[in-house]
């Protein structure tokens, strides 16, 4: 693919286009007849109003608006489960060699450090965001077949202006059959990388994220690397962003390595995948073995946030359940190994009564 800096000028060469007026249209646009570039629509509050997010697209919905990964009490929850080990948030990475540095610190001066080591681990623990996949585009805006066979390659048009937002950018392709349609969304992720690199992403997809390779990681145990690489890579909404993400929370469920992931930022977008999944068994039994019973609460909780009409969250509201009684509600109503986690509890309290005698 051939790609052209298109400047002012450029804009005139597109059908449909008078003079040096630059305009540009959002990428999902349905084009008009007659009208190939629109102008960017007005913020809210200017002109037409604004279309409403979720529930509230359609005036007058009843419907229960279903909670979201970025709502504030499920990412209390969420948080609350990743934990917070300073060790492993800020363990020693590949580096060159220098010799250590050693600090004499009174007792204030070395509370005032970890407090400022525990600010910026809150930083690190930052969850990347959880989105839908974006809607493909297939916008054709013009047929021009007297272009048919007059190059080889396609070109690339890209409005390089600083001040637009680059999911608002226009970027259209002339194809060799004369065809000029919206640019796909990979197509608009290597040209946008192309004029505005972002730190830690490549032009082209790195060959880490084929499939034998990502088995090769996650034999290594080498979760947290693949999910750090691919949120450099890929945009949130990107179906490869989805997939590796998805793939690897497969994985560690598959041979339940979840701790692999606590006190990293990609414990909380896990847990939420397996609570809409309803698949939080192993992870349940997991918590619950290694004495982590407050977060296995907590996740049954975010469970019956996401399903409060279930069977589960309606027999823990009428008999106010809590605790380890909340977990043992979840087991023998909605678990797919209800026996197991049963099971997993019986034996920690008799571990917890064991402990408390020989106290």
């Amino acid at each position: 693919m051939a790609t052209l800096r298109a400047s002012v000028s450029l804009w005139s060469l597109l059908p449909g286009c008078r003079g040096t007026e630059r305009a540009c249209f959002q990428a999902r646009t349905q084009p008009q007849p007659g009208a190939l570039l629109q102008p960017l629509p007005r913020p809210c509050g200017v002109g037409l109003p604004c279309r409403r997010l979720g529930s509230e697209a359609e005036s007058g919905s009843s419907e229960i608006k279903k909670p979201t990964f970025m709502d504030e009490e499920v990412q209390s929850i969420l948080i609350k489960m990743t934990g917070l080990n300073l060790q492993k948030v800020f363990k020693p990475a590949l580096q060159e060699l220098k010799p250590p540095t050693y600090k004499l610190m009174t007792q204030a001066q070395l509370e005032e450090a970890t407090r400022q080591a525990v600010e910026a681990a809150k930083v690190r623990l930052k969850m990347p965001p959880v989105l839908e996949e974006r809607a493909p585009i297939n916008d054709v805006l013009a047929e021009d077949k007297i272009l048919e066979g007059t190059e080889t390659a396609k070109y690339v048009f890209t409005d390089i202006s600083y001040s637009i937002p680059h999911r608002e950018r226009f970027i259209v392709v002339r194809e060799p059959s004369g065809t000029l349609r919206k640019a796909a969304w990979e197509e608009r992720d290597r040209v946008i990388q192309i004029y505005f690199p972002k730190e830690g992403r490549r032009v082209l997809t790195p060959i880490i994220f084929k499939e034998e390779n990502l088995k090769i990681m996650y034999s290594q145990d080498r979760y947290a690397d693949v999910l750090n690489l691919c949120v450099a890579q890929f945009e949130p909404d990107s179906a490869e962003y989805i997939k590796v993400h998805h793939q690897t929370y497969e994985d560690i469920d598959k041979h339940g390595k979840y701790d692999l992931l606590r006190s990293t930022r990609h414990f909380g977008g896990m847990a939420w995948y397996f609570v809409n999944k309803k698949k939080i068994d192993g992870l349940l039994i997991d918590q619950i073995k290694r004495d982590l019973v407050d977060d296995a609460t907590s996740l049954i909780q975010l469970y019956h946030i996401l399903y409060p009409e279930g069977q589960s969250a309606q027999e823990a509201k009428e008999q106010a359940a809590e605790g380890v009684h909340l977990i043992k509600v979840f087991a023998k109503t909605e678990a797919q190994n209800g026996a197991y986690i049963e099971l997993t509890l019986q034996a920690y309290q008799e571990a917890l009564i064991s402990h408390s005698s020989a106290s």
